[in-house]
């Protein structure tokens, strides 16, 4: 069996990268930008760091602020049918991992046509989407250079994973600047998402050396820097190092894929509008626990990935160091306990479980979970 490995082609990143990019963006020969972003990164004037980059190189654009946190399946439809009024022959995604999103799926449905619904599932389009610069402003999803495209359906009330090498930006910016007005409680959400993201890809049925590279360094660079990114944004190391960390992160599931964790915190933000980081990081030791039945090994480098001294540990009690320090980091950064904490109901657990097992991010789990036992760690998760 052979393996793929997907990123965007150019992946410009650290200080001025922004800038930098702006000169790559005008040599690619595009007219106009269809921005797409939220209301939040406009009325605080983020944006306007890209639209003077723009207008420095000449480049029109349109914006298009209307991303929800959880971009939904309209998002998209009143992006296309914008981004088709403005002429647009690009799109620029900016913010974090909602608007790259929607965008994605904007510029897919812009090429495919018919409804982003259509595209649920596993490599769907036929064609390449609209030409996709996706400029980072938080450390954590990866969305801005990965096959994934997370959309909620308002009607099923849940998260559709997208999954399609057409998705992938052409070019992918993260400039730490960008990240450094980000609130507390955002950098430690994104930033439990990054390790998430790590660590499924680390135990995952994909995984290759390429992507256990990838994933440890990214969980170095996170135990060791997330806790100063959070306790002060406008600590620079933090934040390149964070902005480094959540890049390797998304090398690592972008080509080893994911697991429960995801499958399950996909449904708690279809089913409750939650924030996808802090589903990840409550449910992250939980899953792990499970894994640990038959991924103990790779678990245990885990731990010693991030700094816990394994030696003379059997692989089952390295795993138990590694739920042991995921859940301290939660801690430290103030990460709700629980799942009750955020809104989530025990009563509808049966019907969360039913829709997680359909995530497709759930293949690559080391251990292929029955309905009770995915009701079960949505439990002990309560």
């Amino acid at each position: 069996m052979s393996y793929t490995f997907y990123m965007p082609s150019v992946n410009v990143m650290d200080k001025n990268a922004l800038s930098d990019a702006g000169d790559m963006i005008q040599g690619l020969g595009f007219k106009k930008a269809f921005i797409v972003t939220d209301k939040v990164l406009n009325d605080i004037g983020l944006v306007n760091k890209l639209t003077k980059v723009l207008d420095a190189n000449n480049i029109e654009y349109a914006i298009f602020d209307e991303t929800k946190p959880n971009p939904t399946i309209t998002n998209v439809h009143d992006g296309v049918d914008l981004l088709k009024a403005e002429e647009c022959d690009f799109v620029i995604s900016f913010g974090g991992g909602s608007p790259h999103d929607c965008a994605k799926g904007i510029a897919l449905v812009a090429t495919n046509g018919g409804s982003i619904k259509d595209y649920e599932g596993v490599h769907k389009s036929a064609k390449p989407q609209l030409p996709l610069v996706a400029v980072n402003t938080t450390a954590g999803t990866a969305s801005e250079m990965t096959i994934f495209c997370i959309i909620t359906d308002e009607e099923r009330h849940v998260k559709m994973a997208i999954v399609d090498k057409h998705v992938t930006p052409i070019l992918a910016v993260n400039d730490p600047e960008l990240m450094m007005d980000m609130p507390k409680s955002l950098t430690a959400a994104t930033g439990m998402d990054a390790l998430t993201h790590a660590v499924e890809a680390y135990v995952s049925t994909a995984a290759t050396p390429i992507t256990d590279a990838c994933a440890l360094q990214a969980m170095k660079l996170i135990s060791t820097n997330l806790r100063n990114a959070v306790a002060n944004g406008q600590d620079e190391e933090a934040r390149n190092n964070m902005a480094y960390a959540e890049f390797l992160a998304g090398m690592a599931f972008n080509n080893a894929s994911l697991g429960y964790v995801h499958a399950m915190a996909h449904q708690l933000g279809g089913f409750y509008d939650l924030p996808h980081g802090v589903c990840n990081a409550i449910l992250l030791p939980h899953v792990q626990k499970y894994n640990s039945q038959v991924a103990p090994a790779r678990l245990k480098d885990v731990a010693e990935a991030m700094g816990v001294n394994v030696e003379g540990l059997t692989a089952e009690q390295g795993a138990q160091k590694a739920l042991e320090a995921i859940m301290t980091l939660s801690k430290d950064i103030a990460i709700p306990s629980g799942l009750q904490e955020i809104g989530a109901k025990e009563e509808d657990i049966p019907v969360l479980a039913e829709n997680a097992l359909k995530d497709a991010c759930g293949l690559t789990n080391p251990k292929q979970a029955t309905h009770d036992e995915i009701m079960t760690i949505f439990k002990e998760a309560m």
